[in-house]
């Protein structure tokens, strides 16, 4: 369980452990990963597989590619939201991207699924074993009251 780190009558803010965030990561598929292109970041939609501590995503020729040929560091960013009970979470993990290599593909496709969403072909492998990761949980005991007016 997290950290509190703020509480008001039916609602919660609380920082979540390592673990957490990463049992987070484990049990789901869709995220966000940030590069850094010159001084903008960019963000893009990916469906991933985390297991063992690091995140695999498929990719194509472009700026994921790019940023992973270069061992950029990059951010990478999970969430849940319930807007009308104004509770969720999200996970985010910052680290090293990089291509993984054409033997290597092959082996870790077979140990998990991961099939691109994205038309075309996208067989480049991009790995991230994050150096840091970082979590939070807004908890909320009901949903939201309509505004009086």
């Amino acid at each position: 369980m997290g950290i509190l780190l703020e509480e008001e009558p039916g609602r919660a803010f609380e920082a979540l452990d390592e673990e957490e965030c990463f049992s987070l990561l484990h049990a789901n598929s869709t995220g966000r990963v940030a590069v850094a292109v010159g001084t903008i970041p960019a963000v893009f939609p990916v469906n991933y597989h985390a297991t063992n501590g690091a995140i695999y995503f498929f990719t194509c020729e472009g700026t994921k590619l790019h940023a992973a040929s270069k061992g950029t560091v990059v951010a990478f960013e999970i969430d849940h939201f319930d807007p009308e009970y104004r509770h969720g979470w999200s996970v985010l993990a910052v680290g090293a991207a990089r291509e993984v290599h054409e033997s290597s593909v092959r082996e870790l496709a077979a140990r998990f699924p991961l099939e691109p969403w994205a038309p075309g072909p996208r067989s480049r492998l991009v790995e991230i074993w994050p150096d840091f990761v970082s979590g939070r949980r807004i908890t909320s005991s009901g949903p939201r009251r309509p505004a009086i007016g």
